[in-house]
């Protein structure tokens, strides 16, 4: 199961990475954390986006956390208790980091 998760993340992101969510959001990389069995998602935000205090007024933690707990893409990893990892920096500063948050099994 780390093989295949490790490969597939690998792929997707050779593949896809970077691709734009929506106007503000772009998934830079997904990557696979052996040691953890994390799966971490890369973001980078721009323009509206970029700015302190969005991300808390729109509730992206609880948004992350509904859209894992309903997606049927992740069901295996779901099923092995994986962990998911998501980092969303800014463009303006890519060292700043605008929300950094992990799920376990007991979140979704």
């Amino acid at each position: 199961m780390e093989d295949r998760c490790a490969r597939e993340s690998k792929e997707y992101t050779k593949k896809n990475c970077p691709v734009k969510i929506d106007n503000n959001t772009t998934l830079d990389s997904l990557t696979f954390e052996r040691e953890t069995h994390t799966l971490h998602y890369y973001y980078k935000l721009t323009g509206f986006a970029d700015q302190d205090g969005v991300l808390e007024k729109v509730d992206a933690v609880t948004v992350l956390k509904n859209e894992l707990k309903n997606t049927t893409t992740l069901r295996v990893y779901k099923e092995n208790k994986y962990r998911f990892a998501y980092t969303y920096r800014s463009e303006k500063d890519p060292s700043k980091i605008m929300l950094e948050v992990v799920f376990t099994d007991k979140d979704y």
